[in-house]
């Protein structure tokens, strides 16, 4: 046995030898599709030459520079890139090295923005049940995950609480409409702010695509603008976490640019550095940075490796690709595909309740009944035989289970690289139809 700590004890997983492009190559002989970018990381695949020679030319002019004395190229430069038509107004970045660190970042900033001001009550923030922003305290404090919050729940903050996520394919009544199905959401965001005291709240934190927990779950039209109005009334920020959902992976560079609002703080992580190097920030818009820039004059907050040279030049190749290579294109075109396929193989299965998404982030929910949208027995754990009949096929998707409350409903998720072209979207949604069946089967045996 290993000993290393892996997601399980009880057996070691497979190595990852190698990798080129969407292919994975492992310790079992198996040569596998990378559909789903790992957790939808690994955005140019693996291996790509511009970005392992930025790597290899910053470790050999600097490794680490500590940033209570020094900026570094790499850092400048991607931050230069990444806000240089400063989008919706975010005007600058800090970077740290995962999306929960990003997290953390966005809530502490959100904090000290408003004690800046001369609000040093405004201590609350309000998120979404069945939401994923992080796994260090602070950050799963924020999180409805259900799941992975219980075992830590004795010990996770009471600044933050939780409304409804915006998950019409359950929660939208069949006497309502869209518009008000919206209504009623923001109704019940208006009715917490009031509950806490509209002046004591920091922010309102959401995934303007939900990522892992819920599986590629957009959000009704207008939802984010209603969303966006309240916040402003109330003078909370919008902190908008497009750790999974960002930097490319729905269409656009931003999430929020297919949802005509723009946030206060955004968090960004996986798509920032495509898996490269762990790398994760937060872009902050400038009234935000503003506040404390002519009240303290500095952020209180630091990590060791923050804005770490190698880390930036990965994440600054990761982005110039992204940008030089038409690939924010390539993942319409590509998402489109991805949509039309899954739904051709699946979309009448009677055990497939939604197919969900934007451009190469998609998701399949499963029910035992297309009418009731009952759920499977979570001791199936059907998320993990689709996961693992994918893998006898030579795909990788990514499975999670508890979607609807923590503990019931099943869902795989496909995210495939920027780079994915149009017979590897064929091959994957095949491999993944027959993967479906297969575990379907396995079930009712």
């Amino acid at each position: 046995m290993s000993r290393l700590i892996h997601r399980s004890l009880r057996q070691d997983p497979p190595l990852a030898l190698s990798g080129e492009g969407i292919f994975i190559r492992d310790s079992n002989g198996r040569t596998i599709i990378d559909g789903s970018g790992g957790a939808a990381v690994a955005c140019l695949g693996h291996g790509h030459p511009r970005v392992l020679e930025a790597m290899r030319a910053q470790a050999a002019k600097i490794s680490y520079a500590h940033t209570a004395l020094y900026s570094c190229e790499s850092a400048e430069a991607l931050a230069d890139l990444v806000l240089a038509e400063e989008p919706g107004g975010l005007t600058h970045m800090y970077l740290c090295s995962s999306g929960s660190e990003a997290t953390e970042a966005a809530l502490k900033m959100a904090r000290q923005y408003h004690v800046e001001r001369g609000e040093p009550q405004r201590a609350r923030f309000i998120a979404r049940r069945q939401s994923y922003h992080g796994n260090t305290l602070g950050a799963l404090a924020a999180s409805g995950n259900a799941m992975r919050r219980a075992l830590y729940r004795p010990i996770l903050s009471d600044a933050f609480s939780h409304v409804s996520p915006a998950y019409a394919y359950r929660d939208r009544r069949d006497d309502e409409s869209e518009a008000d199905y919206v209504a009623r959401l923001a109704a019940e965001l208006e009715a917490e702010f009031q509950r806490l005291g509209p002046g004591t709240v920091a922010a309102f934190v959401a995934e303007p695509v939900v990522g892992a927990t819920l599986g590629c779950v957009t959000a009704p039209q207008g939802y984010f603008r209603a969303m966006r109005e309240i916040c402003d009334r109330h003078g909370a920020l919008l902190i908008l976490d497009e750790v999974m959902c960002g930097m490319g992976r729905t269409g656009t560079m931003h999430a929020w640019e297919q949802e005509g609002v723009t946030p206060d703080i955004q968090v960004v992580a996986k798509g920032l550095g495509g898996g490269y190097q762990p790398v994760g920030g937060i872009l902050i818009a400038g009234h935000v940075v503003a506040a404390i820039r002519d009240g303290s004059g500095a952020f209180m907050h630091g990590h060791t490796y923050q804005a770490h040279p190698v880390a930036a030049a990965a994440a600054l190749a990761v982005q110039q690709a992204i940008r030089e290579e038409g690939l924010l294109e390539n993942v319409q075109r590509m998402g489109a595909l991805l949509e039309q396929r899954l739904t051709e193989r699946l979309g009448n299965h009677r055990h497939v309740g939604d197919i969900r998404g934007r451009g190469l982030f998609w998701a399949v929910e499963f029910v035992t009944d297309r009418a009731t949208k009952g759920t499977f027995d979570p001791a199936l754990q059907l998320h993990e035989r689709v996961k693992m009949a994918a893998y006898e096929r030579g795909l990788a998707c990514y499975p999670m289970g508890g979607t609807i409350d923590g503990k019931h409903g099943n869902h795989v998720i496909l995210a495939p690289p920027y780079i994915v072209t149009a017979a590897q979207v064929e091959a994957i949604v095949e491999r993944f139809g027959d993967a479906v069946e297969d575990a379907l089967r396995s079930v009712a045996a």
